[in-house]
């Protein structure tokens, strides 16, 4: 007899979305398995206004088709006045920061974090978290670790401010989790599986790399024993970050991995693998809804050990997009949604 589980409210604390058709065709694939998501505000131009917002939300809204789903929004960080967060707060699930740089369409981010103080301040008052991109520019495999000092300086100056290290690669970032009571984290699918090797150890696979770059095994180990003991300030978020096909395989290979339709399937088979299923609620949804507050639509996925053939590539108009697993069997599948 299959093994199963069925989740409550499955949601990614950390997805992108693009726009256009991208938007059109990526989104019902997350929406199909999940709850609800926080959406990335690093378009272009970014989503740095209320009204910028609310458009992008209705862009969202409309592709979502038949699907129960609920996207929690956010604005790129900016210095904002106290008047542009008070009418957008109630709108949005935080403001996230990108290092100037640092990853895609993230060119109008932050250059000092102490140039920018009055915003962190006012966000402190209000109660409106902030979402950090971790990285500085040194190098590649040093990035996240460099910038560990910065989440100190955030924690200790701002100690109500409720901040989320996104996407955290490393297992000195998991031991930030217990050095401020006011630090957070998500983690990917990818950083649970992967490390360096699989992305440039052989031939080069551009559909893994991602930023952050994946690192070393211990890293990965760390990582994926935080994740499997549902550790009650680490979130699931995908950072699934579609690119078209040309964008991908190519000269200057843009970064970010694309995995919002096989996510829940791969964390199920993932935390089967090391007799932990029991944890995996709590990870992809539990923790989150504790840590932010959110109260989602209500939806059941059923997930059993029955192999699933991960298509070659989701097609929509004008739009190819390679997932991870691409080609592939994985051992658990969505069996059953309501």
């Amino acid at each position: 007899m299959p093994k199963k589980i069925t989740l409550r409210s499955p949601l990614d604390m950390h997805l992108h979305l693009r726009d256009g058709d991208m938007l059109k065709l990526v989104t019902p694939l997350t929406a199909e398995s999940f709850s609800g998501a926080v959406i990335m505000p690093n378009l272009v131009p970014p989503v740095d206004s209320l009204d910028r917002l609310l458009e992008y939300k209705q862009r969202i809204v409309d592709a979502l088709g038949h699907y129960k789903f609920d996207p929690y929004m956010t604005m790129f960080f900016r210095q904002y006045s106290e008047k542009e967060l008070a009418v957008a707060k109630d709108h949005m699930i935080g403001i996230k920061l990108y290092p100037a740089g640092a990853t895609t369409n993230s060119e109008a981010g932050v250059k000092a974090l102490d140039a920018v103080e009055p915003t962190f301040k006012m966000m402190e008052e209000m109660g409106i978290p902030l979402m950090v991109h971790g990285e500085t520019h040194g190098f590649v495999m040093d990035r996240e670790k460099e910038f560990l000092d910065s989440y100190d300086y955030l924690a200790t100056k701002f100690p109500k401010l409720k901040i989320t290290m996104e996407h955290i690669t490393t297992a000195d970032a998991v031991k930030m989790l217990d050095r401020h009571e006011n630090l957070r984290a998500t983690v990917t699918l990818q950083h649970l599986i992967i490390t360096l090797d699989d992305v440039a150890g052989g031939m080069l696979n551009p559909h893994l790399f991602c930023k952050p770059i994946a690192k070393r095994p211990e890293d990965r180990e760390a990582l994926l024993q935080a994740a499997l003991q549902a550790h009650p300030k680490l979130m699931f978020g995908s950072d699934s970050a579609p690119h078209p096909l040309e964008k991908k395989e190519c000269c200057g290979c843009a970064a970010g991995v694309f995995t919002s339709p096989l996510a829940v399937a791969r964390l199920a088979q993932l935390f089967d693998r090391h007799d932990k299923l029991d944890k995996l609620q709590a990870f992809i949804s539990d923790n989150a809804q504790n840590l932010y507050g959110v109260k989602p639509a209500e939806k059941l996925v059923t997930v059993t050990n029955e192999r699933f053939q991960v298509p070659a590539a989701y097609v929509g108009h004008d739009q190819h997009v390679v997932p991870m697993h691409a080609g592939e069997e994985i051992e658990w599948s969505i069996s059953h949604i309501s």
